[in-house]
């Protein structure tokens, strides 16, 4: 079973489905062992969900998990192949991910994402990611 050496970060890739450019959170890579149960992830055999189970640990990084339409689907217990990857959305029950369109080759990832800018009333805000 690999280890995890790197902090997970989200990238920015083309969706394998329909070439839609997508930012989403790259949360397992070859060599790791992943499942997804009602949202939450295990990977290489640790649940990345924190007490309250309303956010992930990634290293150092908590990400808040929103689950508020449900999980989506679950993964059953797999290891990733080497060179590819496995993208997941934090907006799990609401997110065209991974879980649908499969995994994505490392040679297919544009680079990765510092944060995004959102409309929110009046103006754009920077959210770090």
């Amino acid at each position: 079973m690999a280890t995890r050496s790197t902090v997970v970060t989200s990238s920015l890739f083309d969706s394998p489905r329909d070439g839609t450019r997508l930012i989403k959170r790259i949360v397992a890579v070859g060599g790791d062992s992943v499942s997804l149960s009602a949202g939450r992830l295990t990977i290489n055999g640790t649940t990345l969900a924190s007490g309250t189970g309303t956010a992930e640990v990634f290293g150092t990084r908590i990400v808040a998990l929103n689950l508020n339409d449900g999980g989506g689907p679950d993964i059953a217990e797999t290891v990733i192949p080497e060179g590819m990857l496995l993208a997941v959305g934090d907006h799990r029950g609401s997110s065209l991910d991974g879980r649908y369109f499969g995994l994505v080759p490392e040679s297919e990832i544009y680079g990765k994402a510092l944060g995004v800018y959102r409309r929110k009333d009046e103006g754009f805000t920077w959210r770090p990611l």
